[in-house]
């Protein structure tokens, strides 16, 4: 079968563009990781609008390793006042997140911040300094991210277009959930972000493939020690453990379950009352798709969960049968204000289309349950 306009472009951006720095693998690597995050929408086979801040948020936490206090350079400093246009804004936000949390540097750190900041709950939490430092620190990745829109492919403005205010486009694409009118987007065309969709763990290994041999390539401070492929992949797939507990969470379901309102585990039907113990069960498994918001989360049956389910996923057809207690235990969630209104915005964060309407529990398990199964046929994830 020959490969899609779409499946070319992305291979040969990748194989045979030409690279001063590692700009075009980061944007093709972070395209790729939102069509992953929103998998429904190459079903719909049109154009997508992507807000540049969501591919820096991104950026962000790629390029976070790279800024610790021995940096990695991703291009030649002789030809550029920075390898990257945007190091001095990132090595100042991990520095200011050093300050804040007083905890040994990791390399997921950046993507523990990402997600952080993308839950407005959890965001309001931090310190003014480090939102401030956050905020810089995206401003100045967005504005390099232009650089590969523009020059990605054989010509200038060939893959994608110019990138414009969403309230310009003029219908011209479908937006991400959560995009505003004035957020600056790119438009991906359909056959690319189906290209995408379709070759999703292909597509993100030859990226950080490419990074680590670019890398390794680049010539290093004479204190930095010599750096390997082997070295650069684990900084590029590290991932943050489940550092956050879920206290929060749980004991607002304490709360509702003090009230006399019930659960029932959606893979064992098992009631869960007031003290019957429950585990907060990542709906989609962290070890799959790091994600605490609030949909993903419901009260299951401990020993299930910890004995069957682990780091597994449902098939589709226990995820179908699964779906009416999704929406019961949403309905519950409703019946706190402060769940209700987490939920709703966590639930905004990830899809489109759900309103306010008596039917919002029935319409998010539904959305729910096609996420999930969605994200696991992507990555090819063993079912039980």
């Amino acid at each position: 079968m020959l490969p899609t306009p779409g499946e070319h472009s992305l291979a040969t951006i990748l194989k045979h563009d030409s690279k001063t720095t590692s700009y075009k693998i980061a944007l093709l690597r972070a395209l790729n990781d939102l069509v992953l995050s929103y998998p429904g929408l190459a079903q719909l086979e049109q154009p997508v609008a992507v807000p540049l801040m969501r591919i820096a948020e991104l950026w962000a936490a790629y390029y976070w390793p790279f800024m610790g206090p021995q940096p990695i350079y991703q291009g030649p400093r002789a030809l550029l006042r920075n390898d990257v246009s945007f190091r001095p804004a990132l090595t100042q936000l991990r520095a200011e997140w050093q300050r804040t949390l007083l905890t040994p540097a990791e390399p997921a750190d950046g993507f523990f911040l990402f997600t952080e900041m993308r839950t407005p709950r959890r965001r309001a939490t931090y310190p003014v300094p480090l939102v401030r430092a956050y905020e810089q620190a995206l401003t100045a990745i967005t504005a390099a991210i232009r650089k590969p829109i523009q020059y990605a492919g054989p010509e200038q403005w060939v893959l994608f277009p110019q990138p414009a205010r969403f309230s310009h486009l003029a219908g011209r694409a479908l937006p991400l959930p959560g995009t505003t009118p004035t957020d600056v987007c790119v438009v991906v065309a359909a056959p690319l972000w189906q290209a995408f969709h379709r070759l999703s763990l292909y597509v993100e290994a030859l990226c950080i493939h490419e990074w680590c041999l670019f890398t390794e390539g680049v010539t290093q401070d004479a204190t930095t020690p010599s750096l390997t492929r082997g070295h650069i992949y684990t900084l590029l797939t590290a991932r943050p453990d489940n550092r956050r507990p879920l206290s929060w969470e749980r004991n607002q379901v304490d709360i509702l379950l003090h009230e006399q309102v019930s659960f029932t585990c959606p893979w064992t039907q098992k009631i869960i009352a007031h003290s019957t113990p429950y585990d907060l069960d990542h709906l989609l498994p962290l070890a799959i798709y790091p994600l605490n918001e609030l949909w993903n989360l419901l009260p299951v049956d401990p020993e299930f969960n910890q004995r069957t389910k682990r780091d597994r996923v449902p098939s589709m057809q226990r995820l179908a049968a699964a779906e009416p207690l999704f929406a019961a235990a949403y309905a519950s969630y409703g019946q706190s204000a402060t769940l209700s209104q987490a939920m709703h915005t966590d639930a905004a964060l990830r899809f489109t289309g759900l309103t306010n309407t008596p039917s919002f529990a029935r319409d998010l398990a539904r959305h729910t349950v096609s996420f999930i199964n969605n994200v696991s046929d992507a990555r090819y994830v063993t079912r039980f």
